[in-house]
């Protein structure tokens, strides 16, 4: 009887432990994330850096941009805007977008004359509407207009002007790279007599290259042209760049940026800041269209930039005209 109850045992034991044993191994596998797992969401981080670097993209984006530009004037006072600029885009057809881009400025304004003092407030809404074909190919491409809108709460934070012109971006997307520029010009055509008129060109060439887990580099310099100036045209041109990152907070995808320019001054610009720093921060929001569509070379998936990559507020330059 003693043996037999051994056997019994034994094979009540094995009964119980084998299947227990290999549920433990397959619960195991199933808490450790895959290689596939991984990889999935380091190539969901790299679509949407390719898609955050395209200026229309089929991606909500709501960017809170701060530009901080520094030793500007005499007494080298700092001068900061924070531009709040959603993207959205609409689809008017099978084969056309409109990406609307809208940038609310939020200014400081130094007394440049001062060693303190200054003005805060509320500069020019600057809205911007970019056609672009919904499914473009390896060139990425769109143009439409832009303007800017006499909302500021200060003098000093805005042109006072109704000013319209024109805007356009082209890019490619190949492999890690993303390569492109945005340029816009805007002229005053209504306003009142005692604010000057309003000749304004930005251009901004944009190169990123994307690396692995969401991480980027990127150099986005904005370059500007006052022509309305006293005194003659002024320009600002920045060299520079920096380092981005997509990442999430919970399921919400975000990107960040850091970015640092150097401006190239004339012997007399004391009203262009020497340097700008950049931090930004943008909440991604992938549309059900761009979802729907495959990921290709070219980056159209929109599954970008600016980075917020949108043109420099007229109220950014402020009285002093200096680059944000």
């Amino acid at each position: 009887m003693t043996r037999v109850w051994r056997w019994k045992l034994a094979i009540g034991l094995a009964a119980v432990l084998v299947p227990r044993g290999a549920g433990a191994a397959d619960q195991g596998a199933k808490d450790q994330p895959g290689e596939s797992e991984a990889g999935g969401d380091d190539a969901e981080a790299g679509g949407l850096a390719k898609a955050v670097q395209n200026p229309v993209a089929d991606l909500i984006s709501v960017p809170l941009q701060n530009n901080t530009s520094y030793n500007i004037g005499p007494n080298e006072r700092a001068q900061n805007t924070l531009n709040i600029q959603p993207v959205i885009p609409l689809h008017l057809s099978e084969s056309l977008m409109l990406i609307t881009r809208t940038i609310l400025p939020i200014i400081y304004q130094p007394d440049v004359t001062s060693t303190g003092g200054g003005t805060s407030g509320v500069g020019d809404i600057n809205p911007a509407f970019f056609f672009s074909p919904a499914n473009p190919g390896k060139l990425i491409y769109g143009a439409g207009p832009i303007f800017s809108l006499p909302t500021a709460t200060q003098r000093a934070t805005g042109s006072g002007k109704w000013c319209v012109g024109p805007a356009a971006v082209v890019l490619v997307q190949p492999g890690h790279w993303t390569i492109g520029a945005l340029a816009s010009q805007v002229w005053s055509f209504a306003g009142p007599n005692d604010r000057s008129s309003v000749s304004f060109l930005s251009v901004q060439y944009f190169v990123n290259y994307n690396l692995a887990h969401g991480w980027y580099l990127s150099s986005a310099p904005i370059i500007t042209a006052d022509f309305e100036f006293p005194g003659g045209d002024q320009w600002t041109i920045p060299f520079g760049g920096g380092v981005g990152k997509i990442f999430k907070l919970g399921k919400l995808p975000f990107n960040g940026t850091v970015q640092a320019y150097k401006n190239l001054r004339p012997d007399d610009g004391d009203t262009v800041a020497s340097w700008q720093l950049r931090i930004q921060l943008a909440l991604l929001l992938p549309t059900s269209n761009a979802k729907k569509k495959p990921q290709t070379e070219a980056g159209e998936a929109s599954t970008a930039s600016p980075r917020p990559l949108s043109p420099r507020p007229i109220t950014a330059q402020g009285s002093t005209g200096n680059g944000r």
